[in-house]
């Protein structure tokens, strides 16, 4: 009787160390934004700047834990309305 209590403790125990093992091997999934204006890239540098610093304040790190894509549209609505659809 004994013999058999440990037996089935230590297949619980071996249980939980494979469901462990299984869990930490799932892929994390990382937020993306999507960022889209219609101006140019150098009109928008110093909002876009402060918006990395926001992120970067609230623990986000472009690249880490976090991947932002940029489009723009250069002033032209319709490459915005193009660029959307991308």
């Amino acid at each position: 009787m004994k013999k058999a209590g440990v037996l089935s403790i230590l297949f619980m125990v071996v249980l939980l160390g494979i469901a462990v093992i299984i869990e930490a091997q799932q892929p994390k999934k990382v937020p993306r934004i999507g960022y889209l204006t219609a101006v140019s890239v150098s009109a928008f540098a110093a909002r876009t700047e402060a918006f990395r610093q926001g992120l970067h304040e609230l623990g986000y790190i472009e690249g880490k834990n976090i991947l932002i894509e940029y489009r723009y549209a250069d002033g032209k609505p319709i490459a915005c309305l193009l660029l959307r659809t991308s």
